[in-house]
């Protein structure tokens, strides 16, 4: 496999005037892929005259030597461990060159086109033109693709082109070629009833609430004390979260939080109406644990709203928004994901080095694994095991998902196996970083050839870790309420722990735990997770991999044990 550096580009507000349209005798392919992603259907040429939105990333300048940087101050051997850098910092690995500025602008100009940098380091323009403008400018045809699972359609094309002189300097133009399904929300089931009545078991051994993470994982409940120390969870298009359905659930499952609130920040239109009837029960749901879970500890919802249509979510603005921002969360998570070549292998390196930007900065990334075992958004439709993106960005830790086994509950008898949804496997776009080499090649040599051709030996492995996943309670709609499962649930439990962990590190007079990766592959930060050896993710009609002794692509290398977590961290 030929892996392909990239990285997200930034620039400065420039005033584009009129001249030459650009060289057709010039051109060369950028990006290509023989067909669209599967489900969707070409439904002819885009109307010429509909604007289209690009961001244009341009090549930065060093995005190895920021790479380096990024281990310095997250593998726990550095003398430079935990001294992140300052956004100032990073914009210099991330900036464009003088020459692929130059080229980039002069292009634009050249077509009377007006760009505007929508980034700090000046790596990524945005350009609005019509689709006749951009057929002419990348020397291709926008077509209207059509999906049974996207209310709308997609303006997308195959290929496109760019001016020989201009193709090295642009690292991707987006959307193009990337074809995005998001992942279906988790299925919800109702509540269980005893003689007629909703019956919560107080033991755990049938649902999930806060103070079962609490207990299962030994979190602490004296409240946090820093301030700046934020928990971030992200949440997309209409998703929103009504104030007096979290007041609801706390005073309920979590009375010591009921009257903790949450900050709010938009992006591209993002917003959070308080009307009745419009709460999101995903998203709720992450506000509804975190706040439950981290005691104290500020939690924000960021929304992020449609102004963007890129078939992301707008996790590209979202990224460059914090990046630029006077402050940052110490800690995000998102539940959201894609099978990984639905994006093309350009943007998801784009995306992933814009969270390599920001764990450099002291961010810990957390994304869900999902919920169709090694099928991931495929289940069962598939001949090859099928990577789920972000999650296979080395820079951002994987969450995956396991179940409590034991009828009769007791934090110190809580045992759990792998949940058989908990999607996992190898990234066919980014081989293994370095600080989980020695355990993938372990994993893969234990396999002994099976599966062989359905997965990418060489690609990163994921998850990174997991959390219990199963029978959520949820409220939402003053008065809507149920039980879901899901990685989506696992991981603002994870990301909760490490608030908390955070917050016992400030005190201390110590750095936030950012990129997580390299301390929790480490022999300390291993040995303090909880792993679990029993299960496996079946998907693509096979029995998926096996969870095992120390790391597997089933649930990482484990649940989090706070206790240990925070021995091992020094505190």
């Amino acid at each position: 496999m030929v892996l392909l550096a990239a990285g997200l580009v930034l620039a400065t507000l420039v005033k584009l005037a009129a001249a030459t349209p650009t060289r057709r005798d010039a051109m060369v392919i950028h990006e290509r892929r023989a067909q669209p992603a599967k489900g969707f259907v070409n439904a002819g040429p885009a109307d010429s005259s509909t604007q289209l939105q690009f961001r244009v990333a341009l090549v930065p300048n060093n995005i190895a030597g920021l790479e380096s940087e990024l281990y310095a101050v997250s593998d726990p051997s550095s003398s430079r461990y935990g001294q992140h850098l300052t956004p100032d910092q990073v914009a210099e690995y991330v900036k464009p060159d003088a020459a692929s500025l130059a080229a980039v602008t002069s292009w634009l100009q050249a077509n009377n086109i007006a760009s505007k940098s929508i980034s700090a380091a000046g790596d990524v323009l945005q350009i609005q033109i019509p689709v006749s403008q951009a057929n002419t400018l990348f020397d291709t045809q926008f077509s209207t693709y059509t999906h049974s699972a996207i209310n709308g359609t997609s303006i997308r094309t195959l290929q496109y082109s760019l001016p020989s002189d201009v193709a090295p300097h642009v690292a991707y133009v987006h959307p193009t070629t990337s074809f995005v399904t998001h992942w279906p929300s988790p299925e919800v089931k109702p509540m269980p009833t005893q003689n007629g009545k909703r019956y919560i078991d107080p033991s755990c051994a049938d649902i999930s609430v806060p103070t079962c993470a609490i207990a299962e994982y030994g979190i602490p409940t004296t409240p946090a004390t820093q301030a700046n120390n934020v928990l971030a969870v992200s949440g997309f298009g209409n998703e929103f979260v009504n104030d007096q359905d979290i007041k609801t659930f706390l005073t309920q499952y979590r009375p010591q939080q009921a009257n903790q609130t949450f900050g709010t920040l938009f992006f591209d239109g993002g917003s959070n109406t308080q009307l009745s009837n419009e709460g999101a029960i995903e998203t709720t749901l992450e506000i509804e644990y975190t706040l439950g879970v981290v005691t104290g500890a500020p939690v924000t919802y960021i929304s992020v709203g449609f102004l963007q249509n890129d078939g992301i979510g707008g996790y590209l603005d979202e990224i460059n928004g914090l990046i630029a921002a006077d402050s940052r969360p110490t800690v995000m998570t998102t539940s959201d994901g894609w099978d990984e070549d639905q994006l093309s292998l350009a943007v998801s390196q784009g995306l992933c080095n814009a969270y390599m930007q920001l764990g450099a900065m002291g961010v810990s990334i957390l994304w869900e694994s999902g919920n169709g075992g090694v099928g991931a958004g495929e289940g069962e439709f598939c001949t090859e095991f099928v990577p789920a993106s972000p999650s296979t960005c080395p820079w951002v830790t994987s969450v995956g998902g396991s179940q409590q086994i034991l009828e009769n509950f007791t934090p110190d008898t809580f045992s759990e196996i792998a949940a058989d949804f908990s999607t996992g496997g190898f990234s066919n776009y980014f081989p293994v970083p370095a600080y989980q080499q020695e355990v993938v090649s372990k994993y893969i040599a234990s396999l002994n050839g099976t599966y062989a051709g359905l997965y990418n030996t060489t690609g990163r492995g994921f998850p990174d870790v997991a959390a219990e996943s199963v029978n959520y309670i949820y409220y939402v709609d003053d008065g809507d309420t149920g039980l879901v499962s899901g990685t989506d649930f696992a991981t603002p439990v994870f990301a909760s722990v490490i608030a908390m962990l955070n917050d016992e590190l400030l005190t201390a007079g110590k750095s936030p735990m950012g990129f997580l990766n390299p301390w929790l592959y480490s022999p300390a930060g291993s040995a303090a997770l909880n792993d679990i050896t029993v299960g496996s993710n079946p998907g693509c009609n096979t029995n998926g991999f096996s969870a095992g002794v120390s790391w597997d692509p089933v649930t990482g290398l484990g649940s989090p044990n706070y206790a240990a977590m925070k021995a091992a961290l020094g505190l």
